[in-house]
């Protein structure tokens, strides 16, 4: 049988109807997402998700979602295992860049692709560990309460000082999505981190962990693993993060996975030293 010619691809924009067929690959592939995520993904950009097909069949696919004017993030990098190494995946990421126009472009790529992405203008900007365990048991933190209605204000503005855009769309869904569970710290009126855990494909996933300081992460993590005591459990840290690192290695969690996070230009500043966990691979 002769194989599919590149010619006899055809790139579309993918709706959430296709979301399935994404993320299953992505699953087959180790990345264990999120049982819900594809809701929360396409509210913030429903038009960034894109299917490559041969013969009305997918072959390939790969987001690359905007916030804002001046950032992106690029995930959903994927080419059927069958049809690899002829070139279905390059066309498919150079039709989907055209998405993001002008704008800086993040990436957390895997180990095998990381020289493919420095060809492409991406640069290096630090490892991400993805740290698995067993959820342990603790003593229940104190300042910790589940996300409510009236902390969505304050944790829009915290969120936006730990990641390099404004994402009100996506959290407005990442945070009540059904199986995600939120919850947030506060010293008084004043937020000092928060998270969420989700069921995932393989095992529970924490992410974003962002907080203040190391005890504030602890209090925070301690909540999201309350009630999965004896359950497995991801974050994925940033390296440059070392209490983060330690915090994970306290809970008896070990590296599963490595990715890098990637960008294409200058990102807005923003408080890295507060991102103890990210908030996911596919959308940074």
């Amino acid at each position: 049988m002769t194989p599919p010619a590149l010619e006899d691809l055809v790139v579309t924009q993918a709706g959430p109807d296709d979301w399935p067929v994404i993320s299953g690959w992505a699953g087959d592939e180790g990345w264990n997402p999120g049982l819900s995520d594809g809701t929360a993904f396409f509210a913030q950009d429903p038009e960034g998700f894109f299917l490559g097909r041969i013969d009305g069949e997918p072959v390939s696919a790969i987001s690359v979602v905007n916030y804002g004017s001046d950032y992106a993030f690029l995930g959903c990098y994927l080419v059927r295992p069958d049809l690899r190494g002829r070139g279905h995946g390059l066309t498919t990421w150079k039709t989907a860049l055209a998405h993001a126009g002008s704008r800086t472009i993040g990436l957390d790529g895997v180990v095998a692709q990381q020289d493919n992405y420095r060809r492409s203008g991406f640069a290096f900007a630090h490892r991400t560990v993805r740290c698995t365990g067993t959820a342990p048991v603790a003593e229940p933190p104190t300042g910790v309460h589940a996300v409510r209605q009236a902390d969505l204000a304050d944790l829009n503005v915290y969120d936006s000082a730990c990641f390099p855009a404004d994402r009100p769309r996506f959290l407005a869904r990442w945070l009540t999505e059904a199986g995600h569970r939120a919850v947030v710290r506060r010293t008084g009126d004043h937020v000092t981190g928060y998270g969420v855990i989700r069921p995932g494909r393989d095992c529970l996933r924490i992410g974003p962990l962002f907080a203040d300081t190391a005890d504030d992460a602890r209090a925070v993590f301690t909540a999201l693993t309350a009630d999965a005591v004896g359950t497995e459990v991801a974050v994925d840290v940033p390296e440059t993060n070392t209490a983060g690192i330690a915090l994970a290695e306290e809970a008896g969690f070990t590296p599963s996975f490595e990715t890098a996070r990637m960008y294409t230009g200058p990102v807005r500043p923003y408080a890295r030293e507060r991102v103890f966990g990210v908030t996911t691979l596919e959308l940074g």
